[in-house]
Formats: structure tokens, sequence, C-alpha cells
């Protein structure tokens, strides 16, 4: 566990990364308590200087003695690196965040979203796992639906911004709707087809039964971090041509009867939702009033009238902020608020 102290090293693994770089945007934003920052990327960044609470930090190259004085780590750098690494920091005595999907359904692992399970944090053994984007959102929506009503089923369909791959699929997009208002013919290379003007039903490796990666990811994710097997999930994500903010459309099947406006009261009050909730007004989320937005913003919250407890709702969510870098740091102030 983390020790009490007043202030705390910080390290940020990938921090030249579009989810690093949040993460040092939002340490420095809500004023985290650390005593100095250290930066780490691959090879080809080392050397670089990042600005960081008015100064300059030089990113540096992961060694086995790179942890060592570190109190918590935040890793962004792809699951293999933190196949590798986070072990690494383990041992010398660092609390890992890792933001990839290496230890995400590791059962000696806890898979935390702070609003919903930070009793979780109480197990770890020197890594938590923070899960994939589009599950955050949705399980910060979820819990206050299910402490109410017990949820039985939920169908998923996300309409996932570019910026969930990466920088290299923002320009993508970027230069794409740029060749395509200027008459040029555009280039794929990220995507395995067109983003710009299109939507691609294709978010990760497809496996076997049909779905992909991305969507049992939220399927198996879902059950862990709410603490119940018996909920049944069923997804599929979309990837459209939004550069940030991934949104979703949540139906809910409960065992106890909610009403919209029960739901909406709900929501309401629970930890880190805004309830953005008036159609005719054309008042719902919307991924460019989330960007850069700590909540998740819940709207078009209605009754399912095809079945007998039932509610439909829109969720949205900045993916960079909450769906990764935001929801890694509450981890990192929940551990020093329990130490």
């Amino acid at each position: 566990m983390l020790k009490k102290k007043n202030k705390y090293v910080v390290a940020v693994v990938g921090a030249t990364g579009a989810v690093g770089n949040e993460m040092m945007a939002v340490l420095e934003e809500r004023n985290f308590p650390d005593d100095g920052i250290r930066l780490f990327a691959s090879e080809r960044s080392e050397g670089i200087k990042l600005p960081y609470r008015g100064d300059e930090v030089a990113v540096e190259t992961l060694n086995e003695d790179s942890f060592k004085g570190i109190d918590i780590a935040l890793f962004s750098a792809g699951a293999e690196r933190s196949r590798i690494w986070a072990p690494v920091a383990a041992r010398s005595g660092c609390v890992v965040v890792d933001n990839s999907s290496q230890w995400r359904m590791d059962p000696e692992v806890p898979l935390v979203v702070p609003e919903v399970n930070p009793h979780d944090l109480k197990w770890h053994k020197g890594i938590i796992a923070n899960p994939n984007c589009s599950t955050i959102q949705m399980v910060v929506a979820l819990k206050p639906i299910h402490d109410a009503a017990k949820i039985k089923r939920v169908v998923v369909t996300t309409f996932q911004a570019v910026s969930g791959t990466g920088k290299k699929a923002m320009d993508e997009l970027l230069k794409q709707t740029t060749d395509l208002l200027n008459f040029r013919e555009v280039t794929c290379s990220v995507y395995p087809h067109q983003i710009a003007f299109n939507v691609l039903p294709h978010i990760d490796k497809f496996l076997d039964n049909g779905y992909t990666k991305e969507e049992m990811k939220m399927v198996n994710e879902t059950k862990k971090i709410m603490g119940d097997s018996s909920i049944r999930v069923t997804a599929t994500t979309v990837r459209v041509p939004v550069f940030r903010g991934h949104s979703e459309s949540l139906n809910i099947e409960t065992k106890k009867k909610l009403s919209a406006n029960e739901a909406r009261a709900v929501l309401s009050t629970a930890p880190g939702i805004v309830v953005y909730d008036a159609p005719e007004k054309n008042v719902y989320p919307l991924p460019i009033y989330a960007a850069g937005k700590d909540e998740t913003f819940v709207g078009r919250i209605r009754e399912d009238e095809s079945i007998e407890n039932g509610i439909n709702m829109w969720i949205v969510a900045d993916n960079l902020k909450k769906g990764a870098a935001l929801n890694a740091v509450q981890i990192a102030e929940k551990l020093i608020e329990m130490a």
C-alpha cells in the first residue's frame, strides 16, 4: 500500500503520447501533491523536454532502476511495455496505475473506476488497472441505476472518437477531411477504410465469436468493475469521424421498475455525472460539449416501451480525460486518501 506522505514522487510512462500528455495536464490542473515528476517514453523520445508546472522536464528511457524512489507511476505506454515494466515498478515499491489492457482481467489486479468501486483498491498488490475508455463512462452511469433497480441486461452501441486510437488517427482524419474538401484522393493507413465522413463498425481485432476485442472488453470489464457477473452485456463498438469524445447509446433492463424521472433523479445525485436532458430545448450531451470536461454527461433518458422494466439513455464523455487520464489520477488521489 501507499505510505502516507505530504507529497509524492510521480512518474508518467508513455509521457509523449496523447494520454500521457493528458495525464500531465490533469496532474497539474488538479494540483496533485507531487514532489517532482519523472517522464518516461521510448528511446526515440529520450531527452525531449515537456512542460510541467512552468518548468521543463526531460523524457527518460526506462531501465531496471528507473522506479527507485518513485511512489506512483501512471502508465500509458501500451500492453507490452506494461507487461514488462509494471512488475519492475511494483517490485521497487511503486504503485502502478496502468492504462493498457494488459492487467485489466487479471484476477489479482483490481480494475477501478473511483465513482464505482473504490473499495477494490484495498486489495491491490502494486498494480491497479485503468479500464477501457468506453467502459469507464458506461459504468459511471450504470452504477447508480444498478444500486436503485438492479440491472439485468445492458445493450450498448458506442460512437467512438478517433483519439481513442491515438495521434496518428487524429492526423489521418484531419488529412482525409482536408483532401476530400479539396477534391483529392484519400489514403488510409491507420484504419482499413476511410474514416472522414464515414462510420466504421470495427474497433480493434475481430474475434472468433464475431465480436471485436473492444466489444468484449466492455462485456467483461463491466462485470468485473460492477462486481456482478450476473449482469448480461452485449456491445457494438463504432468508430466515428469525431476527434474527441465518445458517445454511447444504452438500453438497460432492470429487475425493479424505474421511471424516466426516477432515473434522472438517481443519476443527478451520482458522483461524476451531469444530467443534460431537455430534448424539447435541443439539450442533450454532445462530444463537442464534453471535450475537456471531467464529468460523464447523460441525456435522452426515457423508458423503453418494448419491455417491462427498461431505460434508454445517451451518454458522452471525454475519452482522453475521464476515459483515461483523469480516471488514473483519481485512482492515485483515492490511494492517497486511503493511505
